[in-house]
């Protein structure tokens, strides 16, 4: 028998002692090293970029923050469309702040186009090589009587596709054409290296469906960026990359 501090163990007893210690000792060391792993894929990671994009159609600026509040400074041109880039800084807490002069004496297509590829390009470039994120992103979004799903993957393979869209019933909704809708997406998930995926699953005003399209967008668009800290610092693909 041994005796610490004046209580009575046997040697199994010590022994059991002994290894739930060296036990809580590893666990402990592999959390330190988590942690250790996961701030060390953070630091000095700034996911803020400007993108600009001139042409004789327009002149584009976009500033991006992934790891924002929500804040919003849009200014288009297409009052619309402004509304809608508030949203996706609102619901999917990007700092957002677009400014475009376009030929909207012509209408509203080369504006609303150019805002979406910068758009886009201002996401790819701050993902980076898109180590630690989440890279899915999955919501459906209600308003009204609209309801709207959106799923998209960071893949690095453009795609779009619309399932039974019908906010084109009406030509435009305030300033913004009703079928530049479905083109700002393609736009932005060809240079954003999205697959992106859309479907109305009810709706009958067109205001109400593409708002509650920003908004599913904006919050599976947050889902996707946000950082995973189970998987911090490595390409979320079985291929080791997300490029083509």
């Amino acid at each position: 028998m041994e005796a610490t501090a004046g209580v009575h163990v046997d040697g199994q007893e010590l022994q059991e002692l002994r290894e739930e210690n060296r036990r809580l000792r590893e666990e402990l060391e592999r959390w330190r090293t988590s942690q250790a792993r996961e701030a060390k894929a953070l630091e000095g990671a700034s996911r803020t970029v400007t993108r600009e994009r001139k042409t004789k159609e327009t002149d584009v600026r976009v500033t991006l923050n992934l790891d924002g509040t929500g804040k919003a400074q849009n200014q288009t041109g297409v009052g619309f469309l402004d509304h809608m880039l508030d949203q996706l800084a609102s619901h999917g807490l990007f700092d957002v702040d677009v400014t475009c002069q376009g030929d909207l004496w012509v209408d509203d297509h080369h504006t609303v186009e150019d805002v979406a590829i910068t758009l886009g390009q201002a996401f790819k470039d701050a993902l980076g090589d898109k180590k630690g994120i989440r890279r899915f992103g999955t919501f459906t979004a209600p308003l009204d009587e609209a309801l709207v799903s959106v799923t998209l993957d960071l893949s690095g393979r453009p795609h779009t596709q619309f399932y039974g869209y019908t906010a084109t019933s009406v030509e435009k909704i305030g300033g913004l054409s009703t079928h530049m809708v479905e083109h700002f997406f393609e736009s932005f998930a060809s240079t954003s290296m999205t697959t992106l995926h859309i479907q109305q699953i009810n709706g009958r005003n067109p205001h109400h469906v593409v708002e509650a399209t920003f908004k599913a967008f904006a919050r599976a668009l947050r889902m996707a960026t946000e950082l995973d800290p189970r998987n911090a610092g490595v390409v979320p693909s079985s291929k080791g990359h997300l490029t083509i």
